[in-house]
């Protein structure tokens, strides 16, 4: 047998190691790298509107505080807190007795001189009666008429009627009490329509019209949406803050909102077929947007970083107006731990209906979401 010096050994073991580090690498090499989860979502084509935001307080389309016109005692209440009335009812009776007695006494006199008035007059018509009697006899009929309608202008002033059909407020008066002129008796508003004067900036002049749609939120109901439109614009801008003020209307014929609540409202212009994404797809890198799109081959699914110019915004979406097109795919959960060019395996479309958690389960939902860590 040959004899093997110590040198040749050693060389003998050394390369021994490095056949076994070479085919252990080549085996670590030929393992693939687990494709990374994702949700994935299409761009579709929506419609779209530019979006003007501003805030306004509610009030009724007509309002008015019903107040008392003459000193007297209140005799009778036809109306109770927050009732629902016609227009021209009665609400409030005031004593009046002697106006009726005198009402009486006015119609009886005016019954009187209109019957000296025609029996003057047939006199004068036949040559019997002196003109100056037939004026005089008419001077007392227009005063007789002229007494009995401010004796019924009294009498109306004791009877307080709802000029229009709404809602009353709460009352501030009893039965038996004793109003003067300009004390308030109750509130009385026209909610079946609501109005919102906005302040809005003049450069969105050019947007505004009446007719322009409207859509109004209040967190008093925040999962409602009430939708309204522009009825008119002011004639003049604000010197000093530059802005113009917009009157809303808002149909309220569920009567949900009331005067003096405080409303988001978004105007609605320049509405267009639009191709959206969810905004979670967006990756800022400066000034520049990108998403990572999805490219198929076969059953392999990798994702490539695609830069967008975006439009308009809403809750949620963002228009694109370059770089994709309708049926794109890209991944809105996962951006952080997917990598260009890498393999990903999409776990499930993202169509907006459902939140992710009803998507994959929470525990998937915690491993795709964005800037989860491997």
């Amino acid at each position: 047998m040959p004899v093997w010096s110590p040198l040749c050994r050693k060389l003998c073991a050394l390369s021994s190691c490095v056949l076994a580090l070479v085919s252990a690498g080549t085996a670590i090499a030929a393992t693939p790298e687990p494709a990374t989860p994702v949700v994935v979502a299409a761009a579709t084509q929506q419609r779209f509107e530019d979006r003007i935001e501003a805030l306004g307080t509610l009030r009724a389309n007509e309002s008015v505080e019903l107040t008392a016109t003459v000193t007297e005692t209140i005799n009778a209440l036809h109306f109770n807190d927050g009732q629902r009335v016609d227009a021209g009812q009665v609400l409030v009776e005031m004593t009046s007795e002697e106006e009726h007695a005198q009402l009486t006494e006015a119609r009886a006199l005016v019954d009187e001189v209109e019957r000296q008035y025609q029996r003057v007059q047939s006199l004068a018509s036949q040559g019997t009666a002196a003109k100056a009697l037939l004026d005089e006899r008419s001077r007392e009929r227009q005063t007789a008429r002229a007494r009995l309608n401010a004796i019924e202008s009294r009498l109306s002033d004791r009877l307080i009627k709802a000029p229009f059909a709404g809602i009353v407020g709460l009352r501030n008066i009893s039965i038996g009490a004793l109003v003067e002129p300009g004390d308030a008796i109750t509130t009385l508003d026209d909610d079946s329509i609501m109005k919102l004067d906005l302040s809005v900036p003049s450069v969105y002049l050019g947007a505004l019209r009446p007719g322009l749609a409207v859509k109004a939120t209040t967190s008093a109901y925040p999962e409602r949406a009430f939708s309204g439109e522009v009825s008119s614009v002011d004639s003049r801008v604000d010197p000093v803050t530059r802005a113009v003020v917009v009157r809303v209307r808002l149909p309220n014929d569920e009567r949900l909102l009331k005067p003096g609540m405080l409303m988001q409202v978004t105007l609605l212009k320049n509405p267009r077929d639009a191709l959206v994404i969810p905004e979670s797809a967006l990756l800022p890198l400066g000034r520049e947007q990108f998403v990572l799109r999805v490219v198929s081959e076969g059953d392999t699914h990798k994702v490539e970083r695609r830069k967008v110019t975006i439009g308009s915004r809403r809750p949620g979406q963002v228009e694109i107006l370059d770089g994709l097109a309708i049926g794109d795919r890209v991944v809105t959960h996962g951006t952080m731990t997917a990598k260009p060019g890498k393999a990903v395996e999409v776990r499930a479309v993202d169509s907006g209906a459902q939140p992710l958690t009803e998507l994959l389960g929470d525990k998937a939902a915690a491993t795709a979401a964005p800037g989860a860590q491997k």
